[in-house]
């Protein structure tokens, strides 16, 4: 908090948005592996503290005459801003002064070995430390800013593995596609099918789907890389030999705002049609209803074999290759660290893997943040495995925005 040369109030920033984005990569800090470990970092509470006194202050500021227009917008903003941060501070100091005394309740007990009484404060505390939990997550995620495409739908393309694995990489490729589409539906999100090219042998050469629905590219946007899998395979020749096979697959996510300010010239553009092929075969080869758009400046191609009109299919071919081309545009915007399809897409070499799941061993691995989750069915079933997964990502994601931005705020006191 600070005041103008001429007297007025001026705040200071919260997190700055262009300068966290996380980077997995470079996570090393062992401390801070949950909102819980971090709230009791001596930056944090003094990061937390320097914004609810600068609350009171925004709020004391509101309440004189001597304000005009310009000076009461900008404070309510502000105070809009603060308002929640301080409230979700104020209601985890008040809760960690409830557990402490429970601690202190049943040090009392167990050495009066009052069993009984002992058990029940030792529920009450459990009860307690489930709610802190839950409310340093809430308050983290009120510090750290909303990407601008969060709220976005989004285009989720699945590609099998050009390296390694041959047909166990295709099938791996199918699973890992209706798994997605599995988890759509249990975030009651739209899943639409966009292109769909199937493997001779049943497995999943490419796919792409548009999907829409409350907050999709917030939980999707960390699952684009390359996905590795190892396992005996089940059927094929390779499945008599008994040897663990690995394959790898690659996943791209791209934000879809609703409104896409691309410019596509149609000159630009060759369209062709041919009959659909995919996994339902309602109207599969009956007509020329797919249609493949090739944008020959780039030389990106987008294809569409989702419906039964040729029309409509273009339609949301031209649709994806505006979203396809805005990504560009961002990637220009951003350094070449954080391009989202470089980044995501890679080589799809397994050195640059994101995620394993190994089948032999039932465990699934996220070598970005050293988590093993277990049971790899009940991940690939799309639901509360997957979505407890890509949470866990997300927690770490605002732990890693936030410890960077009070670093860096502590070199900037330090000088540094």
């Amino acid at each position: 908090v600070g005041l103008h040369n001429h007297g007025f109030w001026r705040p200071k920033p919260l997190l700055d948005t262009a300068r966290l984005t996380l980077s997995f990569n470079s996570w090393h800090r062992k401390n801070h592996q949950d909102s819980r470990a971090l709230w009791k970092h001596e930056a944090v509470q003094k990061y937390l503290e320097t914004l609810s006194k600068e609350y009171q202050q925004v709020s004391h500021l509101l309440s004189a005459d001597s304000l005009n227009d310009f000076e009461q917008r900008t404070l309510r903003r502000r105070c809009a801003d603060l308002s929640p941060i301080a409230a979700a501070f104020q209601e985890v100091k008040e809760t960690e002064r409830e557990v402490q005394e429970l601690e202190a309740m049943c040090t009392e007990l167990n050495s009066r070995d009052e069993k009984q009484l002992l058990e029940l404060a030792l529920e009450e505390k459990e009860s307690l430390d489930k709610k802190m939990n839950v409310l340093c997550r809430k308050l983290f995620q009120l510090l750290v800013p909303k990407e601008k495409y969060d709220r976005s739908p989004v285009i989720l393309e699945v590609t099998a593995g050009r390296t390694t694995g041959g047909d166990i990489c295709q099938q791996f490729t199918k699973e890992m596609f209706e798994m997605y589409q599995n988890y759509a539906d249990y975030k009651r999100w739209t899943f639409d099918i966009v292109n769909y090219t199937p493997a001779e042998i049943g497995g999943l050469h490419h796919a792409a789907a548009h999907i829409s629905g409350e907050n999709v590219y917030r939980h999707l946007k960390y699952e684009g890389g390359t996905h590795r899998v190892q396992r005996i395979p089940e059927t094929g020749m390779s499945s008599r030999m008994q040897r663990i096979h690995t394959g790898t697959m690659s996943v791209i996510v791209l934000p879809q705002p609703e409104e896409v300010d691309v410019k596509v010239d149609p000159k630009d553009l060759r369209i062709d049609t041919f009959r659909a092929r995919g996994a339902g075969g309602q109207h599969v080869n009956k007509t020329d209803s797919a249609v493949r758009v090739v944008h020959l400046p780039t030389g990106l191609a987008v294809e569409c074999q989702q419906e039964r009109s040729q029309q409509m299919n273009k339609e949301i071919a031209l649709r994806t290759l505006r979203a396809k081309l805005y990504q560009q545009v961002l990637e220009k915007q951003l350094s070449e660290e954080q391009s989202a399809r470089k980044l995501q897409l890679g080589t799809r070499a397994q050195s640059e893997r994101i995620r394993t799941y190994n089948f032999t061993q039932d465990r699934v691995t996220d070598h970005r943040i050293s988590y093993d989750a277990r049971n790899i069915k009940e991940i690939l079933s799309g639901k509360e495995a997957l979505d407890k997964l890509i949470n866990r990502l997300l927690e770490f994601a605002e732990i890693e925005a936030v410890t960077q931005y009070l670093e860096n705020l502590q070199a900037l006191e330090g000088g540094g």
